[in-house]
């Protein structure tokens, strides 16, 4: 009976899971009468979907990737569809299935391109180019991935999710950092950074960009700061996810390597090894910790283990074909052949091994420091003296390109926090008239409150003097009531008196004392009346005439004269 060849069952099965990702993608959109209401449903529920697996893309991405098609395979809108085949596209880099993301990134590119623009298509374009880095950085195509990394960051500052910018900048800070532009990337770190302040993210979202400043300084041999870094990052080691604690831990293992510290990076890289035993999915980063264990135990000329490492890490990466990877493979066998004194061996990876274009200069320094000890056992010293030389150039100039980068990184420290220094002095420039248009408004509200406070004394001190006068006239009118009742009750006193008088007297007395009387009686009925008539006048005049005439005597003559009715009429 034959057995199927696993590589080949490998490679059916790759390319049936191709074709569910194509027809999935390319299953045409159903319009609905519901249209804009569903939508707007279906958004909701992918927003929910991301929120709720965001934090599961890391520990179960093959889980999330079936819950992505799953929901993929039900939505009317396109760009909901296209949206969780990103989700999935993401998996795919999680579990090192390179192919696959490939063909998922061309679908995306090619539905996107076809779209007229809007925010969240932007936010979709944004996350296709970040994912087309990943896959461009994980193959060692760096300039590629800062391309792709450069539209991403592009895209995304059209879009509506700007949270995730410093990813993206980490990202691009990464892919300059391989090729060897160390000073750009500290650049796009520190922009991440002051995003992050600005934005006002979590301390967590910062730990990518502490351990990528970390990765810089380690580059540029400079400890100090590249371990401030890496302490800054371990305060949050415990909230990290997986694939965060295996950047923190194989770069910081690196830092100590790049000292002569084999021992102390060994520890770092098991505890890779034990990290990534929980997570079955993160085969990449496994490897990587295993092909810097090798190198670590050639450092400390312990062969055995050693080639333990590089037999188990070396199938993977000749699977994947990266090309950096395999390069440092060949440097360890050339390594571990000259550490068993097996010469042939190690002429024969020397003449099959080569070079890649964007291979990195510590790299190289160590393949020539290896071929410079082969030649020298081999007896070549020639040629042991070229690759001295050449590794002594190459030495000099890393040490100048790493002097310039640190100038360069300094200046641009130097601009950075100059215009951070600009602009704390604008805000705080912006926080004093902000300040003073306070204050400003505390004195009119305070005036204003004022004014009110003295109006309202004004109101209630009138008001209260009103009533107080009103209190006053009210008693006055009183007084003048009591008086009033009293001058009427003392001439009814006289009368009845005057009357008792005149029954006393005689007829000729009777007589005076009578127009007396009527004079008075005449006088208080006028006073009660407000008007009179002329004749009512004319006759309490002629009885006051009457009764004047007796005290004047015969001297006094008294005449009253009434014009006719039609001249008074005029």
């Amino acid at each position: 009976m034959k057995t199927i060849d696993p590589v080949i069952w490998n490679v059916t099965r790759r390319l049936l899971r191709l074709c569910v990702y194509v027809w999935l993608a390319a299953v045409p959109v159903a319009c609905t009468c519901s249209g804009s209401t569903d939508m707007a449903s279906e958004r909701l529920a992918m927003d929910a979907f991301m929120a709720q697996y965001a934090d599961s893309l890391s520990e179960m991405p093959r889980l999330v990737r079936s819950r992505a098609l799953q929901r993929l395979a039900g939505v009317h809108d396109s760009l909901v569809r296209y949206t969780y085949l990103s989700v999935a596209l993401k998996t795919c880099l999680m579990t090192s299935d390179v192919d696959s993301a490939q063909l998922l990134v061309e679908q995306i590119k090619h539905f996107t391109a076809r779209q007229p623009f809007s925010p969240e298509l932007a936010d979709l374009r944004s996350e296709c180019f970040n994912m087309e880095g990943n896959i461009y950085a994980r193959l060692g195509w760096t300039d590629s991935a800062e391309v792709c990394f450069r539209r991403a960051y592009e895209w995304r500052m059209r879009g509506t999710k700007v949270e995730v910018i410093p990813d993206i900048l980490i990202n691009l800070a990464d892919a300059c950092n391989r090729g060897g532009k160390l000073d750009v990337g500290a650049g796009w770190y520190r922009r991440a950074l002051l995003l992050c302040d600005s934005l006002g993210l979590v301390t967590l979202k910062k730990v990518p960009i502490y351990y990528g400043l970390a990765q810089i300084y380690t580059s540029l041999r400079d400890f100090e700061q590249c371990d401030y870094y890496y302490e800054r990052a371990a305060r949050s080691f415990e909230d990290m996810q997986p694939f965060e604690k295996h950047i923190y831990l194989n770069n910081r293992g690196t830092s100590y390597y790049f000292r002569g510290d084999c021992l102390t990076a060994i520890q770092y890289f098991k505890q890779v090894e034990q990290l990534v035993e929980d997570y079955p999915d993160m085969v990449f980063e496994l490897n990587l910790a295993r092909l810097n264990l090798g190198d670590c135990f050639l450092q400390l000329n312990e062969a055995d283990s050693a080639a333990r490492y590089i037999n188990l890490c070396a199938p993977f990466f000749q699977k994947a074909g990266m090309a950096t990877a395999l390069y440092y493979l060949d440097t360890q066998r050339i390594e571990l052949a000259l550490l068993r004194n097996d010469l042939q061996r190690a002429r024969e990876l020397l003449l099959s091994g080569t070079t890649p274009a964007d291979i990195d200069f510590d790299m190289v320094q160590i393949r020539n420091r290896y071929l410079q000890k082969y030649y020298e056992e081999a007896g070549n010293y020639r040629q042991a003296y070229y690759y001295l030389e050449k590794n002594n150039r190459l030495d000099d100039s890393i040490r100048n390109e790493r002097v310039r980068m640190r100038t360069a990184d300094l200046t641009l420290r130097y601009q950075q926090d100059s215009t951070l220094m600009a602009h704390k002095v604008l805000f705080q420039k912006q926080e004093n008239e902000v300040l003073a248009l306070r204050q400003r408004l505390f004195v009119i509200l305070g005036l204003t409150v004022l004014a009110f406070l003295t109006a309202g004394f004004l109101y209630l001190y009138n008001k209260k003097k009103r009533d107080l006068l009103l209190a006053r006239n009210r008693r006055e009118v009183s007084v003048l009531r009591l008086e009033n009742i009293r001058n009427r009750l003392s001439p009814h006193f006289i009368f009845n008196v005057l009357n008792q008088e005149m029954s006393t007297r005689k007829e000729s007395e009777k007589q005076e004392l009578s127009q007396l009387v009527k004079l008075m009686r005449r006088n208080l009925e006028l006073a009660e009346q407000l008007c009179v008539t002329l004749s009512e006048e004319l006759d309490f005049v002629q009885t006051y005439l009457d009764l004047e005439q007796r005290s004047l005597g015969t001297s006094f003559h008294s005449h009253i004269d009434i014009a006719p009715m039609s001249i008074r009429s005029r």
